[in-house]
């Protein structure tokens, strides 16, 4: 007999979408999706029943609305109810498809035959439960970033190393690494995540030398590299960031540059200020909706 499994639904505006990825993994959800709607998008997550009681999502749902209210944007609406196992693996992925990014990128499901030609570099994805499907304007924003970083001259680019701060699906670090860059070094705190972005180095025929991925974060980083890196990539929400700022100049050349996203334009100001207080400056902030990436370097 099959397990079943919740499907949690959070119709949302746009800026909060983040936080809603961000909520539902918290409360242990397992594969995630966004669809645009016309009154914003709807979020879908996939929890087994035996995880969770009609209370604790009633709780979940207080606390999506809590954040909300946190951040003075409208209330979400969440529902959520039952699926057999076999349906919610399919369910999310139904909506995601190849996607160019930039002048360079295309990302491309996993399940989905890549086209035959092209003059864009495939990066071929399966994000599993982790963050990082190309979908979301953070993550556009720091593919579009380190394409103008690296992009310009592969020969520039080959004696580059970085490192990718809460890597999730790994999309990141594999962009960098297809733009030339010598070596990526991707955490994330998240197991499952690790799984994904090892999977997703796989499936790109990226060498284990190359992507090394790991469980952890910047202590975990300062094990794994053997020199500074020349770049930071850190795409998560400005809470998290804030409290990794400081460790990233422990990682970091002094003539290194990051780029950060999952910001939003309100919360720009606070991180710029703790940039400025450990030896970081932000040289260009680019924004897509309510979202902002930072282009940052050293003072």
């Amino acid at each position: 007999m099959a397990n079943s499994w919740w499907e949690i639904q959070v119709a949302c505006e746009p800026i909060a979408e983040d936080m809603v990825h961000w909520r539902l993994e918290d409360f242990g959800c397992r594969g995630s999706s966004s669809q645009a709607k016309d009154y914003g998008c709807l979020v879908s997550a996939y929890l087994p029943q035996i995880k969770a009681q009609q209370l604790d999502l009633a709780a979940l749902a207080l606390r999506l609305k809590q954040d909300a209210l946190c951040t003075e944007i409208a209330l979400p609406i969440v529902q959520w109810h039952l699926i057999d196992e076999e349906d919610w693996s399919s369910s999310w992925k139904e909506h995601w498809h190849p996607q160019e990014i930039g002048d360079r990128f295309l990302i491309n499901p996993a399940w989905i035959a890549p086209p035959e030609t092209t003059d864009r570099l495939i990066i071929k994805l399966d994000p599993g439960v982790a963050f990082g499907t190309g979908a979301h304007a953070t993550t556009q924003l720091c593919l579009e970033s380190l394409e103008m970083r690296l992009g310009e001259s592969a020969e520039s680019a080959a004696e580059i190393t970085v490192a990718d701060i809460g890597c999730g699906s790994g999309i990141l670090s594999v962009g960098a690494l297809m733009l030339g860059a010598k070596k990526a070094y991707a955490v994330d705190t998240d197991p499952l995540a690790v799984k994904a972005a090892a999977e997703n180095r796989e499936m790109n025929l990226i060498d284990p030398d190359r992507l090394l991925v790991a469980e952890g974060s910047i202590e975990r980083l300062k094990e794994l590299i053997d020199s500074p890196v020349d770049g930071i990539l850190c795409n998560i929400l400005a809470e998290v960031i804030i409290d990794l700022i400081p460790g990233m100049s422990e990682l970091a050349k002094p003539t290194a540059w990051g780029i950060l996203s999952g910001i939003l334009l309100e919360q720009v100001k606070p991180i710029a200020d703790r940039l400025e207080q450990h030896g970081w400056t932000v040289a260009t902030l680019w924004r897509r909706q309510d979202w902002c990436c930072l282009n940052i370097r050293r003072v």
